[in-house]
């Protein structure tokens, strides 16, 4: 089994070589990132929590916690509040969507990767044929087909899971942005600041 997934894997061709290298790059950033999102210092807690840390701070944890403590401390007007929500949204976000760009730029190149490996296919195709007939042209010709084939396929292989893997962790930074903006309110509220 294994040798047939090699020959088939060899017959893409030498630009097989970087989809594999992209493959690789796309899902360990990506999975990462969600790791990070979801198990990393992203957690911030239940709502029925945020309440009760934003009247007292000092009972507050986790990253939650930190950043009710900073958004509280010292603050004498409703717009200092803001200030620091607006600071900690870019503290925790701003690496996050940066990275997100990279991402969508990998995933959106691996198409067209396979496509380069597409038209090198065609090429060597389009080369046999003009050679003539023989058995030589058959087996160069089914090799260019082959090629071609392969290597769009490979390309589409590696990019439609990491479009999921895009919007599932788009899903869940706006998740995190979404609970940062009901953690603001909740302190605007329940402050009464000027």
């Amino acid at each position: 089994m294994w040798e047939k997934i090699v020959e088939i894997w060899l017959s893409g061709g030498w630009v097989m070589i970087p989809l594999a290298i992209l493959a690789m790059l796309i899902y360990s950033l990506g999975i990462s990132l969600l790791c990070y999102l979801r198990k990393g210092n992203m957690k911030l807690g239940r709502e029925s929590d945020w309440i009760v840390w934003i009247q007292d701070p000092s009972k507050a944890k986790g990253r939650a916690g930190d950043i009710i403590r900073y958004t509280q401390d010292g603050v004498a007007a409703s717009g200092q509040v803001t200030n620091r929500f607006s600071e900690v949204r870019l503290d925790l976000l701003d690496g996050i969507d940066r990275r997100i760009i990279f991402l969508n730029t990998l995933v959106a190149s691996a198409p067209l990767m396979g496509l380069l490996g597409t038209v090198i296919g065609m090429l060597g195709t389009f080369a046999a044929i003009s050679l003539g007939g023989g058995t030589d042209t058959v087996e160069l010709v089914s090799g260019g087909i082959s090629e071609a084939l392969i290597t769009t396929q490979t390309g589409l292989f590696i990019a439609l899971p990491g479009v999921f893997l895009i919007l599932r962790i788009r899903q869940r930074k706006n998740a995190i942005e979404a609970a940062l903006a009901r953690i603001e309110s909740l302190s605007l509220t329940s402050l009464k600041l000027d």
